[in-house]
């Protein structure tokens, strides 16, 4: 089946008892047993629920991975994900990463003895120098958060197949829908529902979507004996929200579009980032890699006080934390998703002062702009 159909029938069929098209929320902590060792396939909701493992089927078969296990955030995801690896274990992340997982990774995991080096994946002759005899994963985030640099999928699987290591590609901001990792030989991808997926920030949840057996058994594990498996309402409200996710990344993609060229064009942006712009140095990379160009991009006016300006006089776009809903959202990285980050690092990744990160929702592309046009003539 194609893959709007899949997000509309995959684990989300008719409930058998009643019919009822939508299935309930089975909001209990415990299940009945019919007989000491004997239940329907549930004891603790803890362990599973109804609403969890039909959401875990949708995201599976999405991403085309055979399993599919859902946490409490996008974090609570990538912490199960990195705690794969052992201690003494090292990973090559992507430089301009997500502000959280640059926390988690060197302020808590490293404390376990795991080793953790940031590197252009981008650059795939410095991905292949920065292995280590113990490295075992390469996590890359494409595009980057905010920066939206672009990296070959398909070329770092191929270093990683030498050498028998596990690519994990982060696909939120694109989603199943514009971006295939697995097809291009990822063996994890990782995922914040709480964005594209859920797509109207009234929910929070992450994915993990595996490929090899051994590596589902290990997560799944990790769910269960941490509690961190996502409650029956959160799974109820990003199984909806699934339903309409074609829909809305077309127009998203749509209006990402109109958005980047028109701030690419106004005299107070000094530059844009957004693959799908001919501009943009990896824009190849992303027509050949992804089927869209998705609706995050960011662009730099300059200074601080410039950006203040922009971001205190907007009006339809929302100052908030967080992207991928149906409104359109807009952030300072520098001072909230990647404040985490020491000054220097973000220096040295692009996440300058002046860096404005733009989630671009499905509202009117003209009202947009006339937003945006009226709060840079502030700047």
């Amino acid at each position: 089946m194609g893959f709007a159909t899949d997000a509309i029938h995959i684990g989300q069929e008719p409930e058998p008892a009643t019919g009822a098209i939508v299935a309930p929320i089975f909001q209990t902590s415990t299940y009945v047993q019919d007989a000491l060792g004997k239940d329907k396939g549930y004891d603790y909701a803890r362990t599973a629920h109804p609403n969890r493992r039909a959401l875990e089927r949708c995201v599976a078969r999405l991403e085309g991975g055979q399993a599919a296990y859902v946490f409490t955030s996008g974090m609570a995801a990538i912490d199960a994900m990195f705690r794969l690896l052992r201690p003494g274990d090292h990973a090559l992340i992507s430089r301009a990463v997500y502000g959280g997982v640059y926390r988690l990774t060197t302020q808590f995991l490293c404390q376990f003895g795991m080793e953790f080096t940031f590197v252009d994946t981008s650059d795939l002759d410095c991905v292949r120098k920065s292995l280590r005899a113990n490295t075992r994963m390469i996590y890359v985030e494409t595009p980057t958060n905010p920066t939206m640099i672009i990296s070959d999928i398909a070329g770092i699987a191929g270093i990683a197949n030498e050498r028998n290591l596990t690519v994990t590609v982060d696909n939120t901001f694109l989603s199943p829908y514009l971006q295939r990792p697995i097809e291009l030989g990822a063996h994890i991808v990782v995922h914040s529902m709480t964005k594209y997926l859920n797509g109207h920030s009234d929910a929070t949840g992450g994915a993990v979507i595996l490929t090899r057996p051994a590596d589902a058994e290990k997560i799944y594990f990790l769910q269960r004996s941490t509690g961190a498996g996502l409650a029956p309402m959160d799974c109820f409200l990003v199984s909806r929200g699934i339903k309409t996710l074609a829909v809305r990344m077309a127009q998203h993609d749509a209006n990402g579009m109109a958005i980047a060229r028109y701030l690419e064009n106004h005299p107070k942006v000094k530059c844009v980032n957004y693959p799908g712009l001919p501009s943009h140095p990896q824009h190849d990379l992303a027509r050949k890699q992804q089927r869209g160009f998705g609706a995050m991009l960011s662009f730099d006016v300059g200074t601080l006080e410039s950006a203040r300006r922009l971001l205190n006089h907007v009006k339809l776009c929302s100052l908030a934390e967080s992207l991928g809903g149906v409104e359109t959202l807009i952030s300072h990285p520098a001072m909230m998703t990647h404040a985490s980050m020491p000054p220097e690092v973000r220096q040295q990744i692009g996440i300058t002062d002046g860096l404005v990160r733009l989630s671009v929702g499905i509202e009117d592309a003209e009202d947009l702009i006339a937003d945006l046009e009226a709060a840079l003539e502030k700047v």
